[in-house]
């Protein structure tokens, strides 16, 4: 690979991405132009066992001991401890009859007609709720004194209950946080640091108070696992500079990750969708439907200029209110488990064989038929190519597993592989069209961009089925979201609640509020010795119809009635209508970013293979197909489907009718004919 367009801090030191996924912890090292990846087996017992080990094995032991590495680390931590309900004994501190908010909740039901649903547990139980005074009114106005003697009772109270961390949500918090900043003082005071102590309008400066206090809760259950886990990691790697991936797709200086724990829930998948945009940004294939396919799931997002944010994620059954990608999950793998169901019907997951055994083709004494089994069988996946030839397959299991299904059906072992692979690329065909057309997007000028081991084998049918005729393979597809981690902004995001009619605000009262945001960004760059003078921000805001619930974030600007017209026009595409009702100003947000260490990826350069391509038998195809090696096509060539691309990482089927072209930067751009 040819030297890329890096500027002057990147050449100085060596920029290595870490994605810890469930069974792999994925590398890409960009150093002297050039990029490497590298994959070990995840500990996740102690994840930084296994980073540490890949460090070694890519001989960057002692580039780390001198600092002359950046490590930007997408971690899993924080996600497992929530989905497992492992964080640590947390208390929840709330106004004078409202200890419960958080239990009480939005009085939602998982089952709607569920007459008898079985009882959920509380976030924070009943012991460990405890109120305070010092509540404000809807203006901000502190309705309540907040005694000393209050405060330390409130201690006491917290010294014996033997808790390791406290969350503090206060009615209005974002209006007027000195009360919650008076709490969190004294408990910090009396506690001491081994006490983690957050406060709502430090998590979420935004109204809602019980997804607010939900979001406090969760950084302060996991603040502690995650600064002691990230503390751990920082030995091992000192003194490089380490930084951790945020679930908005911008990354974070770890000494201030610790505390903000409820940001990196997304932590993986949003590496994933920083490298698409960044990409998209470098080819100008700027508007991107995206799925990373991996062997649990699948993740479906668009990028249309740029990732797109919600704040209205989850995580398990609890509401995530802070920003993050935009992201819809299904459980659609290449592991996903296909069975007959007890109406006779062929069903494809959301069960998988996971990592161990996995699917039968593995040789791992799995025996569940899998659509990977499926891909095997049809000849996408081929024995002598599968993972650079390093794994070989098990076809015979493989068909031995599927031959279970198709006798029950009365069909072939390939006419059943086809069917399998046919349900599959189905579910994942809807996730997709629930981020893209029932979002009102027409598809038309979007590639439809593939990542994850098994993207690439479904990627031409899925795009069919889409009526999308581009779509996008980037290079080192398998591992992007470490790729992610490289080429990622540092960022720092902020918001405050306004909830105020639109056409009672003033442009110059919010051009205020824009520049405090400001100046919390460019205090905490400034506090981490960065302090450039060429931040940008990026400013936006939430609006809504008086009376509704939900609302629509729109960029910010300074015409007030160009703003009206813009929603107007947004809701009309994403709903489908337009209201004659006036706006209410929800909140104000701004994104703080300064330049990235990566301004290009390494141009791709190799020696073209000379040696005719091998061909393979495929089913559905009446002639062998191409097989061609992905590191020895060159810049500009052009493969007519039917074909087989494979890598070390992942395979690319490129389907009848459809070509695909390589360009500089050694992705796949494929079309159809």
């Amino acid at each position: 690979m040819a030297n890329s367009k890096l500027n002057a801090s990147a050449r100085a030191r060596s920029i290595l991405g870490i994605d810890t996924g469930g069974t792999f912890t994925d590398f890409v090292l960009l150093q002297n132009g050039s990029l490497r990846i590298h994959k070990v087996l995840s500990t996740p017992d102690a994840p930084e066992r296994a980073i540490l080990q890949g460090i070694n094995e890519l001989g960057l032991e002692q580039a780390v001991k001198t600092g002359h590495v950046s490590i930007v680390h997408g971690s899993t931590v924080a996600t497992n401890a929530a989905l497992e309900g492992k964080g640590v004994k947390t208390a929840l501190i709330g106004n004078i009859g409202f200890r419960d908010l958080l239990s009480i909740g939005r009085q939602t039901r998982r089952e709607l007609y569920n007459l008898q649903p079985l009882p959920c547990a509380p976030p924070v139980p009943d012991a460990l709720c405890f109120e305070m005074a010092g509540r404000a009114d809807s203006h901000g106005q502190q309705l309540e004194d907040i005694t000393a003697a209050s405060l330390e009772q409130l201690c006491q109270a917290l010294q014996k209950s033997g808790v390791e961390a406290v969350a503090i949500n206060l009615l209005f918090s974002f209006l007027n946080p000195e009360p919650e900043q008076v709490i969190q003082m004294a408990i910090q005071n009396a506690l001491g640091p081994q006490c983690f102590v957050t406060a709502s309008h430090e998590v979420l400066a935004e109204a809602g108070e019980y997804e607010r206090g939900i979001a406090t809760w969760l950084n302060a259950s996991l603040g502690p696992k995650v600064q002691h886990y990230l503390r751990r990691l920082q030995e091992g790697v000192q003194p490089s500079p380490l930084a951790i991936m945020q679930s908005t797709g911008g990354t974070l200086d770890a000494s201030d990750a610790g505390r903000a724990a409820v940001n990196m829930l997304l932590s993986g998948p949003a590496g994933g969708l920083a490298a698409a945009r960044f990409i998209g940004e470098q080819t100008g294939l700027k508007r991107l439907l995206t799925f990373d396919m991996g062997g649990t799931s699948t993740d479906v997002a668009i990028i249309d200029g740029d990732i797109r944010l919600t704040n209205e994620g989850s995580i398990g059954p609890w509401p995530v209110a802070v920003p993050q990608v935009d992201m819809h999950t299904i459980g659609a793998g290449g592991g996903s488990i296909a069975y007959i169901d007890a109406a006779g019907m062929l069903q494809v997951g959301p069960q998988s064989a996971g990592a161990n055994p996995g699917p039968a083709c593995y040789g791992r004494k799995g025996e569940q038929p899998t659509v990977t089994d499926a891909n095997a069988i049809l000849g996408h996946l081929q024995p002598d190519y599968f993972l650079g030839g390093a794994m070989p397959l098990d076809l015979n299991a493989a068909h031995t597993a599927v031959d279970r299904l198709a006798h029950p059906l009365k069909l072939t072992t390939a006419e059943t592989a086809q069917g399998i692979i046919a349900i599959a690329n189905e579910h994942m065909v809807r996730a997709l069209r629930v981020m893209s057309i029932e979002r009102g997007y027409h598809l038309e000028d979007f590639h439809l961009c593939c990542f994850g081991g098994a993207g690439g084998l479904h990627v031409c049918a899925l795009a069919e089925a889409l009526e999308m005729n581009h779509a996008l393979v980037p290079l080192m597809g398998g591992v992007l979201s470490a790729l992610g981690m490289v080429v990622a902004h540092p960022s720092r995001s902020y918001s405050q609640g306004i909830q105020s009619p639109l056409r009672q605000l003033q442009v110059a009262e919010l051009t205020e509020q824009f520049r405090l945001l400001h100046q919390q960004g460019e205090a905490a760059f400034a506090a981490n010795g960065n302090n450039t003078p060429s931040l940008h921000y990026t400013d936006s805001v939430d609006l809504r119809y008086q009376g509704q619930r939900f609302y629509l974030n729109l960029p910010w600007q300074p015409n007030l009635q160009a703003l009206e017209s813009a929603f107007h026009q947004q809701h009309q595409q994403r709903f489908g209508h337009r209201l004659p009702l006036p706006l209410e100003l929800v909140n104000v947000r701004s994104t703080i970013t300064p330049p990235g260490a990566v301004q290009q990826l390494p141009q791709w350069s190799c020696n073209p293979e000379q040696t005719k391509p091998h061909h393979v038998r495929i089913y559905g195809e009446t002639s062998p197909v191409p097989v061609y090696q992905r590191d020895t096509l060159a810049a500009g060539q052009q493969l007519p489907g039917p074909a087989l691309i494979v890598e070390n990482i992942s395979t690319t089927l490129v389907a009848r009718h459809w070509q695909a072209q390589v360009d500089a930067w050694g992705n796949l751009v494929l079309s159809r004919q």
